[in-house]
């Protein structure tokens, strides 16, 4: 499948988005969110494809939103990039498959948020990460308000979005907000690795965990929560794939 954004590649199970303006270190525009929603729907209906990776081509992962072709946008062609953006961090979000992000070089901005929408977020020791919108007037997108709180906590939160500096890959990882920093020469081989451990597994029960842990992140009470348990593990149970697991772990323990 060809884009003019975006290169997709699969191989083993495995899905690469690579964001692909390399010339402008990744920055997005609005064909790039269409691209990549494009490319995360090619994903999701392909039956072979078990986890995703998203990363950026050449230099970067991002540098966040193109500020040159911005200056040239109406406000009503802005609200347009906007939500073009939104809707595709929300589909990232509900995304049914894991996601891993293979955080490289610059992630900034609009590029960050989207690795934090990502499910992993796996950074090479030299990335440049952060928020630079309160240096130049702009504000967060993605669903980052509740995510970076999430991960790092309100307080560190607000030190990263008010001081707009940039962190590298090894603090994040001593915060949180990645979950592993590599060398930069190994990004990709860590990102197919966790990859693959996750793909080695039940996706229907990655599905229903995914959805269990959406559930958890909302005002749903307790009570529901655990109902839906009981649904999930009902629904996993259910499953021919289920049947093909017990026979592999019995053969597993007779050598």
């Amino acid at each position: 499948m060809d884009f003019e954004c975006i290169l997709y590649e699969k191989d083993a199970g495995i899905a690469v988005i690579r964001l692909n303006r390399p010339r402008v270190m990744n920055a997005m525009n609005k064909q790039l969110w269409i691209d990549f929603q494009a490319a995360l729907m090619n994903a999701r209906e392909d039956a072979e494809v078990k986890a995703v990776i998203v990363t950026g081509e050449g230099r970067a992962f991002s540098t966040g939103a193109d500020l040159k072709e911005s200056k040239t946008r109406t406000i009503e062609a802005y609200r347009d990039y906007l939500e073009e953006l939104q809707e595709a961090s929300r589909m990232i979000l509900r995304f049914e498959k894991p996601t891993i992000a293979a955080v490289n070089g610059y992630a900034l901005g609009s590029g960050y948020e989207l690795a934090l929408a990502c499910d992993i977020r796996i950074a090479a020791e030299d990335a440049q990460i952060g928020s630079p919108e309160a240096r130049v007037t702009s504000s967060v997108t993605g669903g980052a308000f509740r995510l970076i709180q999430d991960l790092v906590g309100p307080g560190k939160a607000r030190e990263l979005l008010f001081t707009a500096e940039n962190i590298d890959g090894r603090e994040a990882e001593r915060i949180g907000l990645v979950n592993r920093a590599v060398p930069a020469d190994r990004l990709m081989d860590a990102a197919r690795e966790m990859a693959g451990k996750i793909a080695a597994n039940s996706g229907f029960s990655i599905k229903m965990i995914k959805k269990g842990l959406r559930m958890a992140q909302s005002e749903v009470s307790l009570e529901a929560l655990m109902d839906f348990e009981i649904e999930a593990c009902l629904a996993c149970v259910s499953t021919k794939e289920r049947e093909d697991s017990l026979k592999q772990f019995e053969d597993r323990k007779k050598r």
